[in-house]
């Protein structure tokens, strides 16, 4: 398949063509940039070469209008779609989307949360509508990937009527971060699923995306993308009452105090200049302006960085992306000196020779080092086109009904556990099966414990395990006092320790979660729905009275499991279900966890 990718911006258009079949290949490479007195730089690479020089193309339309000439040019034809970066797709396009008449007003409705993207994104998809009318045109969302992040990340602690207006967090660079951590993964020789990364996007929009075992947990970013780390013009973190003293000191509107955050802060409202080689050269030379730009660029990071660690449990590799996470090796130095407390070493010779040639991957830390430091390009377009991909590629799922069971708390118990709780050697006595083959619930229970208070007669689940997993819902976690994450079962380390308590003792141990809604299915049932295992789909579920649909289900497929969906009696309180229900798939494309 064939995929023209574009990143449009107010002031530039960027695209690549790219092959994706049993190899992926970029094919050709163009950007459009700096439109002024009717006319713009240019640069294209393909097969045959590089070329550069100016064009006479004043604006953001007649870039695009220019692109079919410029392909034709260099040979580049037979293209199969065209992907767009979205910069905004507000909490309801949690994956690629087809762009048409139906989905475009939606996200032209989401301009005043990214006021300076998406228009530019939004021209270019109409002029590409016009000029290649018989091809599919794909939107992916820069927001999309952090739609996965828990309520107390994404929550503003604000009046009820600002939160119900769309006041929240979303967070940006997402497929930037989605690919750099998939990159990371790859070289370290691991799932993504296994991992905490830190994916670190420093260029003159910077952000910190917190990946918790496949999944974004957190973004440095918020409701829009002047939240979170110093740019190159913007702003990062201010108190919300600037806005106020603002006004009041010097008279400031709010439409001149955001253009101010967005276009005359960060590096340039320290220094004068939005670039960050420039500040180094400077700071180098004595300028103690420029030297105060670069602590606090560097800081504000760091913060994050070690924020972001806590928040997951810990860290597994720290990545680096962007024109200056990828360029500037005192910078890179800067941040992560002092993290030798979480065992982060940087390798001083590793970090001076970083090479990114062909896509690499370059590991940076010192020998020994417990977190990885990985440095490497971003790849935007790569990752729209491959989504793009998947998205056409994915097969319209045969229409039926989804059994819902719910789980309430219950226990998988190890040999270990078994012995200390019911006394060496003891064997559990099987009773209820379960509709999972070779599932049953043990007819002996347990008790938990936590420093709020216990939960008497626990559920225990067989067969057993190597490790123990304890289950319980949200309003569960509150009555044990514990903060229990959400995780996707066997997902256990970094977990807080319970006490499980039986007749014979007590057994103290990890391991307890609020388990991620999933389907499980097998793989006729799978093959008839569209659906692959990893996947993440949205379900809608129907009692009546009203719906409800969860999102970012994940799908389990494994050999001879009976199709159902599991949630926990929170969720199912929510929905206003009972012990068991119908859901539907709700027709999209799935996204596949850790692509």
């Amino acid at each position: 398949m064939r995929i023209l990718v574009f990143n449009a911006g107010s002031s530039s258009l960027k695209f690549g063509v790219f092959d994706l079949g049993a190899a992926t290949a970029q094919i050709f490479k163009g950007s459009f940039e700096r439109f002024r007195d009717g006319g713009c730089n240019f640069r294209f690479q393909g097969e045959a070469g590089d070329d550069s020089g100016t064009a006479p193309h004043g604006d953001l339309a007649a870039a695009i209008g220019a692109v079919p000439e410029a392909l034709a040019e260099w040979g580049v034809g037979d293209l199969d779609a065209v992907g767009h970066r979205i910069a905004h797709g507000g909490p309801d396009f949690s994956g690629p989307a087809k762009l048409d008449d139906a989905s475009l007003p939606r996200i032209e409705a989401l301009t005043p949360l990214a006021p300076l993207h998406n228009p530019a994104n939004l021209e270019a998809v109409r002029v590409a509508m016009e000029t290649w009318p018989d091809l599919p045109q794909v939107g992916v969302f820069d927001t999309a990937f952090h739609l996965s992040n828990p309520a107390r990340a994404t929550t503003y602690a604000v009046p009820e009527a600002w939160r119900e207006a769309g006041l929240r967090r979303y967070g940006f660079h997402g497929t930037s971060h989605k690919y750099v951590a998939h990159r990371a993964a790859e070289e370290m020789g691991q799932e993504l699923t296994d991992l905490r990364i830190i994916s670190v996007h420093l260029g003159n929009g910077a952000s910190v995306c917190a990946v918790n075992f496949g999944r974004s947990m957190d973004s440095s970013m918020g409701l829009t993308p002047l939240e979170g780390l110093v740019m190159g013009t913007r702003s990062g973190d201010v108190d919300p009452g600037a806005f106020g003293f603002l006004a009041r000191q010097l008279g400031l509107g709010i439409e001149e105090i955001e253009a101010a955050l967005y276009s005359e802060s960060g590096l340039k409202g320290l220094t004068g200049s939005s670039d960050m080689r420039d500040v180094e050269d400077r700071a180098a030379a004595g300028d103690r302006t420029a030297q105060l730009a670069i602590n606090l660029y560097a800081y504000r990071v760091r913060k994050y960085i070690g924020a972001y660690a806590a928040a997951m449990g810990g860290v597994d590799a720290v990545v680096f992306t962007g024109g200056i996470g990828e360029n500037s090796a005192s910078m890179r130095r800067r941040i992560c000196d002092g993290f030798d407390f979480m065992g982060l070493h940087l390798d001083h010779d590793r970090n001076q020779a970083v090479t990114l040639e062909g896509r690499a991957a370059p590991q940076i830390q010192a020998y020994g080092s417990r977190v990885a430091v990985i440095v490497t390009e971003t790849a935007e377009q790569l990752q729209i086109a491959r989504e793009v991909a998947a998205h056409l590629a994915h097969p319209a799922p045969e229409a039926r009904q989804i059994p819902v069971a719910v789980s309430g708390r219950h226990v998988h118990l190890s040999s270990e556990a078994v012995d200390a709780l019911f006394g060496e050697g003891y064997e559990l006595t099987p009773g209820k099966p379960l509709r999972q083959p070779g599932n049953w619930a043990a007819e002996e229970r347990v008790t938990l414990e936590g420093p709020k208070g216990r939960l008497e007669r626990v559920a225990i689940l067989g067969p057993l395990r190597k490790r123990t997993q304890i289950e319980v819902s949200r309003t569960d976690s509150f009555a044990l006092g514990i903060d229990a994450p959400v995780r996707d079962s066997g997902a256990l380390d970094g977990t807080p320790k319970v006490r499980l308590i039986g007749p014979a003792g007590h057994f103290d141990t990890d391991g307890l979660i609020v388990a991620a809604r999933h389907i499980h299915t097998n793989p006729e049932d799978a093959a008839a729905m569209g659906l692959e295992d990893g996947a993440f789909v949205d379900v809608r579920i129907s009692n009546g009275v009203r719906d409800l649909v969860f999102d970012r289900t994940l799908i389990r497929v494994q050999d001879g499991a009976f199709t159902e969906m599991h949630i926990d009696t929170d969720e199912a309180n929510a929905a206003g279900l009972g012990a068991e229900g119908e859901g539907a798939l709700i027709e999209q494309s799935a996204t596949v966890a850790g692509e």
